[in-house]
């Protein structure tokens, strides 16, 4: 048995453009030190990508977004 986490190891697909994308801008504002949402939502709204929803990040579209990509 595996201790660790295998990346996507609970999809059954690869993942999408849009979801590398998000993904790895997250990555980068962590590895910036960003700890906050407020500030990770700014971050976003900067560097991207673009929320398939909507124009801007808002807290609210990034909780929205990241409980459909957990589905």
């Amino acid at each position: 048995m595996s201790l660790y986490l295998e990346p996507h190891q609970s999809l059954n697909r690869k993942p999408t453009q849009y979801e590398n994308l998000l993904g790895d801008s997250i990555e980068r504002a962590f590895g910036q030190g960003i700890k906050e949402l407020a500030e990770l939502v700014a971050y976003l709204n900067n560097a991207g990508p673009s929320p398939q929803v909507g124009d801007i990040w808002t807290d609210a579209t990034f909780e929205t977004e990241m409980a459909r990509l957990g589905n």
